[in-house]
């Protein structure tokens, strides 16, 4: 299980959407293009939605937990890109369709101010 840092906020997703996810969000930033990101919270998150502002001039990281890169599906990523260039933004959905559930933590889930408790 892979993760993004963004401005305190690391969330987890599989390496192989991560990867994706990459692709499209640095071919995005590389044309200086601010957009939208959101996912589905996993339950341990509270169950909701997070959606973060990405441009030019966040910082990201992207961490693999794996050393390979994946076989990339070029259909899922032509998806992902209409979705990030739609008003909606990017919405992380799996290779399926189904939107992708991700676990969040950091500064923006501190302590008792956490969904869910």
């Amino acid at each position: 299980m892979g993760s993004i840092r963004y401005d305190g906020l690391t969330t987890h997703f599989d390496d192989r959407l991560l990867t994706h996810l990459q692709i499209i969000i640095v071919q995005k930033l590389m044309r200086e293009e601010s957009f939208l990101m959101s996912w589905k919270d996993s339950l341990s998150t509270g169950d909701g939605r997070t959606a973060i502002w990405l441009s030019p001039e966040t910082t990201l990281t992207f961490k693999f937990v794996g050393s390979r890169v994946p076989e990339i599906n070029k259909k899922w990523l032509l998806r992902l890109g209409e979705s990030a260039s739609s008003t909606t933004g990017l919405i992380v959905t799996g290779e399926d369709g189904e939107l992708a559930a991700a676990e969040a933590t950091g500064s923006r889930y501190p302590g008792n101010l956490r969904p869910g408790n």
